[in-house]
């Protein structure tokens, strides 16, 4: 497939991420997680040409009271939390403080599941490789906290795959990822949005659509 860029949208972007990772081959029995909701479209795709089960890791940022965009820490699915400790000592935040952020965040998680998922249990983590996706990477701060929600979760390994990523983020990521591919690696990112020609938000109903096509495909809980 010849890469170009910027990407027409994010199916275009998961298909040519897809073969990338086909090359590399040996995935196994591993899980692909989707980072909603734009990284939905692009896992369908890595999953769909992979063969492999396609599911969601739902990360929530734990902002700092009086300033959401400094992230304090994480939260994820399956009951994960990752904290940034330096980050609590340094703006002085209190344990009722990060309490009551965890549990706002958590709420919006937890409706998220509900949208997304239905009924549908977690998937199996434990002793599985997981292949993490998502539409790009600017700060890295989602998708640290998604590699170690999953290492906390016993995944056997875990590979970082987009399709466009800032070098600094990638270079924050290889200590904690065993494997990180990406497709374009700019020094000028500066958003996204910008290696992309359609970067429009993926709406709830696109996520749960795709997610019931992939599953009903034949993708059951391991």
């Amino acid at each position: 497939m010849t890469l170009k860029i910027p990407f027409p949208d994010r199916t275009q972007a998961g298909a040519a991420l897809a073969e990338r990772l086909a090359q590399e081959g040996g995935w196994g029995n591993a899980l692909v997680l989707a980072l909603p909701r734009g990284g939905v479209p692009v896992a369908y795709e890595v999953a769909q040409r992979l063969g492999l089960e396609l599911d969601i890791l739902v990360v929530r940022k734990l902002g700092t009271p009086g300033n959401r965009e400094l992230a304090m820490g994480a939260i994820a699915s399956g009951g994960v939390r990752v904290m940034n400790e330096d980050i609590v000592r340094y703006v002085h935040v209190s344990k009722a403080e990060i309490d009551g952020t965890v549990a706002q965040e958590t709420h919006e998680l937890q409706r998220r599941e509900r949208a997304y998922r239905g009924d549908r249990p977690q998937p199996v983590i434990a002793g599985r490789a997981a292949i993490l996706v998502d539409d790009g990477l600017a700060t890295g701060a989602t998708m640290r906290a998604a590699v170690q929600a999953v290492r906390q979760l016993g995944a056997s390994g875990i590979t970082v795959a987009v399709p466009v990523a800032a070098p600094d983020s990638v270079a924050q990521l290889e200590s904690l990822a065993d494997r990180i591919v990406c497709l374009h690696l700019p020094h000028d990112l500066y958003a996204i949005g910008r290696w992309y020609e359609n970067f429009d938000q993926t709406p709830d109903w696109q996520v749960v659509e795709l997610l019931q096509r992939a599953w009903n495909r034949g993708e059951q809980p391991a």
